[in-house]
C-alpha cells in the first residue's frame, strides 16, 4: 500500500499564500548558550537584542514585510529630484484613489504625521480621547500639551473577551468626556483601525458612523490611525452583516469617508520598509501641515523620503487592498493564534490581525506587574528558541506625566507579531512550539528589575536584571 493510500482523506480545502518565493535571506542558527549570553547582554529587553542573535523576528510588523518584484522595479524608477518628485505625484493619486482623501503630506513614517498634526491641532490642557491608546501617539499629544483620554469599549480590556469588534468606542464615555471637558477642548478624537495595544482588535462601521454622528453634532474631527486599517476593513467584511460580499477596497474607502484625516505608518498595511504620509480633507490644516513639514522632516513633495521609497509606497498600498492578499495574511496570524488556543496557551481572544498576543498576566500569574510580566515572557521565549517578540504592558505604558507613577493596564501582553510575507507555515509551528514548552516551564519564570530608563518611550531601550 503507498503512503497517500494510507493517509486520511482531507476534510477540508487548505489555503496557500497568494505568491510564490523569488529570493531568500540566510537567518542565523544560535544555541540556547549563545541566547543567554545575547538577552544579559541586551538587558533583557528585545528590542536590545542584534538581529544576527534573532532566529525568527516577531518583534514588529512595522518596515518588517517582504516587498514585491512589482515594488522593487518602482525601486529602479525612482525620481530622486528635491522638488516635485514624480514619485510623489504617484503617491498622491494612490492615496486618494484608495482612501479618498484630498491633500497628502508624505512623511518618513507614522510618527512624523502623530507629529505633524498634534502641533497643529493640540494646544495646552487639550483633550483627546481614544479608542485605547498607542504609545507614540500619545506621546506626541503630550509634548503638545494634550492629554489622551481612553473610551474604548469595556470589552477591549478583557482578554478572553470575544467581543467581535472590540476596537469600539463607548459612545457614553464619549459623551461624557465632551460633556465634562467641552468640545472646544476637544481638537479630534482618535481612532485606531486596527487597535494594537488591545490586541489587533477592529471597530465595526456601525460605530464608526455613530461617532462620525455624535462627533458632527459637536463640530468634532475625527483623525483615523490608518496604519492597519485594510486589516480593520477585513474584518468588517468577515464579521458585520451587511459586507461580507464588499471588497476590502472599498470598504477601506468608506471608513475613510467617515474621518476628516489621517495619520500612516505605511511600514505596515503598505508593505514597504520606510515612509508613511499624513492625510487630510481640510484646506487650512493642510496648508499648515505643508508648512511644518518642511520644518522637521523634508519638503512637501518628499517628505523625509527618497522617491524610490514613495513609488514603493504607492505601488504598496494597491497590493495591500487585493482580497487574496489580506486574506492570507490575516489567515497566518490566525494560524498561529488557533495553535496556541488549542494547546491551551492563553491568549488575547479574538485573534487579531496582524499578531497573536499571549496573556502575560494569565501566564505568570506568580510575577506581579510590577516586575514586568510581560517582559520577562518575552526574554524567556527568545532564550528558549531564538524568536523574538516584545512586550505590550506596563514597560509600554510608562508613567503618568502628571505624577511619574507608573500605568498599570489591565492587559500586560507579549506580542508575536507577524511580518507580511516573510515567513512560512513551518516557521509558525516553531514558534508556536516554543511558547507551548515555555508555558509548560512557565513557573520557573521570575520577573525583572528596571535598571535603565529612558525618559521618552522606555520599552525601546530600557534594560533589566533577574530578581
Amino acid at each position: 500500500m503507498t503512503d497517500t493510500a494510507r493517509r486520511p482523506r482531507p476534510t477540508r480545502r487548505s489555503w496557500a499564500e497568494p505568491f510564490r518565493i523569488k529570493m531568500v535571506e540566510k537567518v542565523p542558527v544560535t544555541t540556547r548558550e549563545q541566547r543567554e549570553k545575547a538577552i544579559r547582554e541586551a538587558g533583557y529587553n528585545t528590542f536590545l537584542l542584534r538581529s544576527e542573535d534573532v532566529y525568527i523576528d516577531l518583534l514588529t510588523d512595522s518596515g518588517t514585510s517582504a516587498m514585491s518584484d512589482w515594488q522593487w522595479a518602482g525601486m529602479m524608477l525612482g525620481d530622486e529630484a528635491y522638488a516635485g518628485s514624480r514619485n510623489f505625484y504617484h503617491l498622491e493619486e494612490k492615496v486618494q484613489q484608495y482612501y479618498g482623501y484630498r491633500y497628502v503630506v508624505p512623511t518618513h513614517q507614522g510618527r512624523g504625521a502623530e507629529h505633524l498634526i498634534s502641533r497643529i491641532l493640540i494646544k495646552p490642557g487639550d483633550v483627546i480621547p481614544g479608542n485605547m491608546y498607542f504609545t507614540t501617539t500619545r506621546l506626541h499629544q503630550e509634548l503638545a500639551g494634550g492629554r489622551f483620554v481612553d473610551v474604548i469599549i469595556p470589552d477591549a480590556h478583557e482578554p478572553q473577551n470575544e467581543h467581535p469588534f472590540k476596537g469600539n468606542v463607548d459612545l457614553a464615555k464619549l459623551k461624557s468626556v465632551i460633556e465634562e471637558h467641552g468640545a472646544k477642548r476637544i481638537p479630534y478624537v482618535s481612532i485606531a483601525g486596527t487597535v494594537n495595544m488591545a490586541g489587533g482588535q477592529p471597530f465595526s462601521l456601525e460605530n464608526l458612523r455613530a461617532v462620525r454622528e455624535l462627533t458632527n453634532k459637536h463640530g468634532i474631527r475625527i483623525i483615523l490611525d490608518a496604519t492597519r486599517v485594510v486589516e480593520n476593513a477585513y474584518f468588517i467584511q468577515q464579521r458585520e452583516p451587511g459586507y461580507e460580499h464588499r471588497p476590502v477596497a472599498a470598504i477601506v474607502k468608506e471608513i475613510c469617508s467617515l474621518t476628516d484625516g489621517c495619520t500612516m505608518s505605511a511600514k505596515k498595511d503598505s508593505l514597504v520598509n520606510i515612509g508613511g504620509f499624513l492625510a487630510l480633507n481640510e484646506q487650512d490644516v493642510y496648508e499648515e501641515a505643508r508648512n511644518l513639514v518642511v520644518v522637521f522632516e523634508g519638503l512637501h513633495t518628499y517628505g523625509g523620503m527618497a522617491g524610490r521609497d514613495m513609488e514603493a509606497v504607492a505601488r504598496g498600498i494597491e497590493e495591500s487592498m487585493d482580497d487574496d492578499h489580506i486574506r492570507a495574511r490575516v489567515g497566518q496570524v490566525y494560524y498561529l493564534g488557533n495553535l496556541l488556543r488549542d494547546w491551551g496557551v492563553p491568549i488575547v481572544l479574538p485573534v487579531g490581525g496582524h499578531g497573536v498576543f499571549l496573556d502575560a498576566k494569565a501566564m505568570l500569574p506568580h510575577v506581579e506587574q510590577e516586575h514586568y510580566p510581560a517582559q520577562a515572557l518575552a526574554a524567556a521565549i527568545y532564550v528558549d528558541s531564538g524568536v523574538r517578540s516584545m512586550e505590550r504592558g506596563t514597560v509600554s505604558a510608562g508613567r503618568k506625566k502628571e505624577t511619574g507613577e507608573e500605568y498599570r493596564p489591565k492587559l500586560e501582553l507579549v506580542r508575536l507579531t507577524i511580518p507580511r510575507r516573510v515567513y512560512t507555515q513551518a516557521h509558525m509551528d516553531v514558534v508556536a512550539e516554543s511558547v507551548y514548552f515555555v508555558h509548560q516551564e512557565r513557573e520557573r519564570i521570575r520577573g525583572l528589575k528596571m535598571v535603565y530608563e529612558p525618559r521618552y518611550l522606555r520599552f525601546f531601550q530600557a534594560r533589566f536584571e533577574p530578581l
